[in-house]
């Protein structure tokens, strides 16, 4: 049976009203929103990013809850500046103004790991100083030990669990978590990403000042715009907002498509859009601490699958699953491509605001589930960026068509990769070894041609023949032996009789 968005909150409905009679001493007086944030608080930095992602999908969680949990996107409650402090001067090993011509001890934004303040160098530039939690790398050492732990109890009481693979999945989280714990990391991703969308007229990247950047650190230039979850404010700075939504698309397939590098965070707290100048209406891309990358292999198929998916060749869309792996060798495409024309049609042509995904996600993971489909843990990062992407879409332009925004993108993209753009590419690419390649080219081949094929044949023929001659003799040996054997026991008997 498939269920809407509405029975699923039903069922969790009466799962809330049951657990409330059976807590009934506890305060429920605050909005059930700010309980829920508090909670998701107090469990700690994955279940604040578990929030945040929630925040983004309106069309699965109601009004009220997504509201609250926005605030986990920059509004988790920061430590104290006295601890931000002693945390800069530890790493410095001077005092802070020794370090800064002027620092902001209250925070700006605090998130689940870290929180920034404002600061300014001593050649006068204004820089976000982000500072990493005291103790988090403790915390999540807890967290993950208790989601390791939860994952292999799936696998032996879950049927359905060897197929989603939740101990990779944790694994694959667990390594993308501690990376978000060193800051220099952090920076060297928002450094890569900068040099890819260097002189882009859609996204804009901070730039790292290394000589400041420390493992528990970083410091990068200040950039000043809205948060892009303030589409009135936006709207009324002469914003083009439908523009912005296309944009974050397009974002989105260049990293993952033409550099396999992108932004796995992308929840609206780590967003802003720039209003100055020039600069007006592009992305500000804040928080490099988890970022996705993706080989050519995965970049292949995920490219076809899209393509696919959006020309609505659902046949190819069932090879393309079996042929990378991901669907078992026997599985009848035939029948999947039925499968997953009966989930995907019906949400064509039509704008976000009229597609529920929930009922959607629901579906896939039924046929996913029938036909064996294994989950790739190297892909969960970009699954969920997309969804966060598909929420922030939600959000700005409910109109979005999002698949008619992103087909010409990846249609373009895959020229390039085949056919005559992507010969002539590939061979730009090869261009350099060629170089030193071709002048050897003829004494290679004359060393090929003044091989005498003859005098290898007859070596291999004469070590064939001398096996041949030796397993001939072990043969006999072995026959010989056997009836020595056999002429000893006959005689032992006789002599016994």
């Amino acid at each position: 049976m498939i269920l809407d968005n509405e029975n699923v909150f039903g069922v969790w409905g009466r799962i809330a009203w049951s657990l409330q009679k059976l807590l009934f001493w506890r305060d429920l007086s605050a909005p059930r929103g700010q309980r829920l944030r508090e909670a998701l608080e107090a469990l700690g930095p994955i279940f604040v990013k578990f929030g945040q992602m929630l925040s983004t999908r309106r069309d699965l969680v109601p009004v009220d809850l997504a509201d609250e949990l926005a605030k986990l996107q920059d509004q988790v409650p920061p430590f104290a500046s006295a601890l931000a402090i002693a945390e800069l001067e530890a790493a410095y090993g001077k005092p802070v103004d020794q370090v800064f011509l002027a620092f902001s001890p209250e925070p700006v934004a605090s998130a689940s790991v870290a929180q920034v303040h404002f600061a300014t160098l001593p050649n006068s530039r204004e820089v976000a100083v982000k500072i990493l939690r005291p103790g988090i790398r403790r915390v999540i050492d807890h967290d993950m030990a208790l989601l390791e732990m939860a994952a292999i109890w799936l696998e032996k009481l879950w049927a359905d669990a060897r197929r989603l693979k939740p101990q990779q999945v944790v694994a694959e989280f667990d390594k993308y978590l501690h990376d978000e714990l060193d800051l220099m990391r952090e920076a060297a991703n928002c450094s890569q990403l900068r040099r890819n969308f260097a002189n882009s007229p859609l996204l804009i990247v901070p730039e790292v000042y290394w000589d400041w950047c420390t493992q528990n650190v970083m410091v990068m230039e200040r950039m000043h715009g809205l948060p892009i979850s303030q589409t009135d404010a936006l709207r009324d700075a002469g914003v083009d907002i439908p523009q912005l939504a296309r944009a974050g698309v397009e974002i989105f397939f260049t990293q993952v498509f033409r550099d396999g590098f992108f932004h796995a965070d992308m929840h609206p707290g780590n967003i802003f859009v720039a209003l100055d100048g020039a600069t007006k209406g592009r992305y500000i891309a804040l928080d490099f601490g988890i970022v996705g990358t993706l080989t050519d292999i995965d970049k292949n198929y995920l490219a076809q699958n899209f393509l696919a998916f959006f020309r609505r060749d659902y046949k190819r869309v069932a090879e393309v699953h079996v042929e990378s792996g991901w669907a078992p060798k026997a599985t009848r495409i035939d029948e999947f491509e039925s499968a997953i024309r009966a989930v995907c049609e019906p949400i064509f042509d039509r704008p976000l605001k009229d597609i529920s995904f929930g009922r959607v996600l629901l579906r896939l993971f039924q046929t996913s589930r029938r036909f064996n489909v294994e989950i790739q843990p190297q892909l969960v990062l970009l699954q969920k960026t997309l969804l966060n992407i598909e929420g922030l879409g939600r959000q700005l332009d409910p109109d979005l068509d999002l698949w008619k925004t992103a087909k010409p993108f990846l249609e373009r993209w895959m020229s390039e990769q085949i056919g005559w753009r992507g010969l002539r590419n590939q061979l730009k690419r090869e261009a350099p070894a060629w170089v030193s390649l071709l002048p050897a080219l003829p004494r290679l081949a004359h060393q090929a041609l003044s091989v005498d094929r003859h005098a290898e044949v007859r070596t291999e023929l004469a070590e064939l023949r001398a096996k041949v001659t030796q397993t001939r003799w072990l043969l006999v040996i072995s026959i010989l032996f056997t009836l020595f054997l056999g002429g000893l026991s006959v005689a032992l008997l006789m002599r016994l009789g």
